[in-house]
């Protein structure tokens, strides 16, 4: 059973959460050979203003 953990800085919209799910489950499949049906995948969306880089906050950078 895999689960991905997808983090982001931001926020994605339903479509692009649905097409990043529908490719991860597939290279599973066709990689891995795990069943699409036991694949999980979560969307974790981290705000810019809690997530740093370098010792910079995202939400400073242009």
């Amino acid at each position: 059973m895999p689960y991905v953990n997808v983090m982001v800085a931001g926020s994605l919209d339903g479509d692009q959460k649905k097409r990043i799910a529908e490719g991860i489950t597939n290279i599973l499949h066709e990689v891995a050979g795990k069943k699409p049906d036991t694949t999980y995948v979560v969307f974790s969306e981290v705000e810019r203003d809690n997530w740093a880089v370098g010792g910079r906050l995202l939400s400073e950078k242009s």
